[in-house]
């Protein structure tokens, strides 16, 4: 029978259409086609990009915009919203407008074209996560930024344009209305329980162990109860703390972080190889100081069902995978 599932924190319905059940084999996805040809983030293509804003080289003394690095971050070529301007907020009748101000930016989060990161050691793993980290700090200062969003698409299905492994950031005049209705779904509960409801929710899947895929001394991956696709992974800090950048200020966290999530991605390439796939960082607002009812967390969501009408009309996803069997599938995939 098929089951409805209540989100805890967003109040988010999903139903979970067991008799449309799959297994991960169910999930066929072609090869990618390597296009090849000329790439603009391979080293020695640095005139290509605009000037980067952040790089990691190796000891080998490099000029600025020169080869040798290991992570680069350059501004997005054709972004989003640019950063030279002012809001100039105004009004139009009932309707509010703004300039299109704020960063786009592009993390290159290795060299080679042809690397996946997740198969690269954990210290050049950590790097990227270190990345994300000195942008936010960066970005912080600029008081027309009101938040800055972190995401990776993997594949063309979920929107990748370049082969060359790489994620991006985007820094908003505004807070996203999903982070605001996760801000406000959190800071409910918090007033009514006096605890934070992510840190109830990685205390009860320790407890049960139904959904939990990995962990470690610092880092703990579920499938979360209500996922609104199969094999949704989210990766949480097992200790409380609503800000990435706090979270990893030591090399340990960076290292631990990177462990975790190399761990967990393998897992789902494993189950379903070529998996198409978006991650994005859930974090504080910026300036916003530590937050009791929030807690910072990674959400992965693999690209394997279709958003329809019917998800469009009501807000729900129709997910044909309970999250009990995606984990279980997760951890049975580098574990047996």
């Amino acid at each position: 029978m098929p089951e409805l599932r209540r989100d805890p924190v967003l109040g988010r319905w999903i139903i979970i259409a067991r008799e449309r059940r799959k297994r991960p084999t169910d999930f066929v996805i072609d090869k990618p086609e390597v296009l090849g040809g000329f790439c603009p983030l391979c080293p020695g293509n640095e005139s290509f990009t605009p000037p980067e804003v952040l790089a990691y080289r190796n000891s080998i003394a490099t000029v600025g915009n020169g080869p040798n690095w290991q992570v680069r971050v350059v501004p997005n070529k054709y972004p989003a919203l640019i950063i030279e301007g002012d809001l100039g907020k105004e009004a139009e009748g009932l309707y509010d407008r703004m300039n299109g101000i704020g960063a786009h930016e592009v993390i290159i989060e290795c060299p080679d074209h042809h690397d996946i990161l997740w198969d690269l050691p954990v210290e050049h793993v950590a790097l990227v996560f270190r990345a994300y980290r000195d942008r936010l700090k960066d970005l912080e200062r600029d008081p027309r930024f009101r938040y800055v969003m972190i995401f990776k698409n993997h594949g063309q299905a979920a929107g990748a344009s370049l082969e060359h492994s790489h994620s991006q950031l985007i820094a908003l005049p505004v807070l996203p209305r999903m982070l605001v209705s996760e801000f406000e779904g959190a800071e409910s509960y918090y007033r009514y329980k006096d605890r934070c409801i992510f840190c109830d929710i990685i205390r009860q899947e320790m407890q049960q162990d139904k959904r939990v895929v990995c962990s470690n001394e610092h880092f703990i991956a579920i499938s979360p109860f209500a996922p609104r696709t199969p094999f949704e992974t989210w990766i949480l800090p097992k200790e409380h703390g609503s800000g990435f950048c706090t979270h990893t200020q030591t090399q340990e966290m960076l290292l631990s972080l990177a462990s975790l999530f190399s761990d967990t991605m393998k897992r789902l390439e494993t189950c379903i190889p070529n998996v198409p796939y978006n991650y994005v960082l859930h974090t504080q607002p910026l300036r916003s100081g530590e937050m009791e009812h929030f807690h910072w967390h990674f959400e992965i969501v693999p690209k394997l069902t279709s958003i329809a009408g019917f998800e469009w009309g009501t807000g729900f996803y129709i997910n044909p995978m309970p999250p009990e069997e995606a984990a279980r599938y997760l951890r049975e995939s580098l574990d047996s």
